[in-house]
């Protein structure tokens, strides 16, 4: 699920496990411009290590990561 908000976008991949939060996170991160950020919701144990490597590999910026029980919130801002 996508919500879009005055602070960019947000992936809602909660409930999804490897590796749909990180093909969902490709996709909807390739349809924005660059400096935006867009902010992934996901509880699969392997998305903290996927998508913060998946990020990194592809040049983009993981600007903020927080764990709160098993749920992991991401912030990535895209750069290329």
């Amino acid at each position: 699920m996508i919500e879009i908000s005055e602070s960019g976008k947000t992936l809602d991949a909660r409930g999804l496990f490897c590796p749909s939060p990180v093909m969902q996170t490709n996709v909807e991160l390739s349809k924005m411009q660059i400096g935006e950020i867009l902010t992934v919701l996901a509880d699969d144990p392997a998305a903290e290590d996927d998508i913060a490597n998946w990020a990194r590999k592809l040049g983009h910026e993981v600007v903020k990561m927080e764990k709160n029980g098993n749920e992991i919130r991401f912030e990535i801002k895209k750069i290329k």
